[in-house]
């Protein structure tokens, strides 16, 4: 079974490090939101991305989810000495990766096929496509009045000020790879891992090509909620701030229009009959993915949801 996931942010690697472990790399292509990009003391720093590639080469930091394991931060304390605020956590290693594709950019190479370079000197197998070669930035609005990058808001302001809309700028002018969109049209399924469906998901299935793509296949969300809480990150504030209860069912709903689909957790399982009503087919598991074991088994229940179904 062929599965393209899209993923963003430390659920959607975790889920997709379940997926490489029970299919062969033929048969998954991961595309990753880059709408949380952005360039900081002169570097373009690709946060997802760069955390999906992380977990699938086994670098990542098991205690974050994000950033290198091993890491040391000899640079960001000098900059920090020298007065600046470095309210962006950058590492040594990580540094080095953004240091490269920066340089590499600068010449005129495509943000895929650095990204798939680094994926081979890493060891990774499967296919990982930034979901635009060209930027896409998440900006969020806030009730104050104020229209923060994504990192701003997310870091710097640690998710606190209240939201009123999400942009994403650029998003009509996205360049999406062609392998990218050649995977779409021979897959089996697509799989909208546990991320946030706002700022992770959405950036990639708004992109015109990608929503038009995925219209014919059939679409399996995990939602990345359990009760009315979120995994990791500002999703169920995000639900809340824009006028609705956190919950697996609002998130299937949030994805309603296109989903085939939907894994919630079994704490939330009440909530299936009226998901089911909408012609959405259901499963409550187990949604943890504490570490690779959990993360592998999780993602063969979901394989084996899917088979039985389509």
């Amino acid at each position: 079974m062929k599965i393209v996931a899209l993923a963003g942010g430390v659920g959607g690697a975790k889920m997709v490090d379940g997926l490489a472990e029970c299919l062969p790399p033929s048969d998954l292509t991961v595309i990753v939101n880059t709408g949380d990009d952005f360039e900081h003391y002169g570097l373009k720093i690709c946060p997802d991305l760069d955390t999906v590639c992380y977990t699938l080469a086994g670098l990542a930091n098991s205690e974050t989810g994000w950033g290198r394991a091993g890491e040391s931060w000899r640079t960001l304390d000098e900059i920090k000495s020298l007065g600046d605020e470095a309210w962006f956590n950058l590492g040594d290693l990580d540094m080095a990766t953004h240091m490269l594709r920066t340089q590499r950019l600068q010449r005129g190479e495509l943000l895929s096929e650095i990204t798939g370079d680094f994926c081979k000197q890493w060891g990774i197998t499967v296919a990982v496509y930034p979901m635009s070669n060209s930027p896409v930035r998440t900006f969020i609005h806030t009730r104050a009045g104020r229209r923060l990058s994504f990192q701003e808001y997310f870091v710097r302001y640690q998710f606190k000020p209240e939201i009123t809309e999400i942009e994403f700028e650029g998003i009509q002018k996205a360049q999406v790879p062609e392998a990218a969109l050649d995977a779409i049209d021979k897959a089996d399924a697509i799989i909208y891992c546990p991320s946030n469906p706002f700022v992770s998901i959405d950036p990639i299935i708004q992109i015109k090509a990608i929503g038009e793509s995925i219209q014919q296949k059939k679409i399996l969300a995990v939602s990345p909620l359990i009760g009315e809480h979120a995994l990791k990150g500002p999703a169920a504030k995000m639900f809340r701030e824009l006028g609705e209860v956190p919950s697996a069912l609002n998130v299937a709903k949030h994805y309603r229009s296109n989903l085939s689909y939907f894994i919630m957790d079994n704490q939330d399982k009440e909530q299936s009959k009226t998901i089911e009503g909408w012609g959405i087919m259901c499963r409550a598991l187990d949604i943890l993915m504490p570490n690779r074991t959990q993360r592998k088994r999780l993602a063969r229940e979901v394989l084996t949801f899917l088979e039985k179904s389509v």
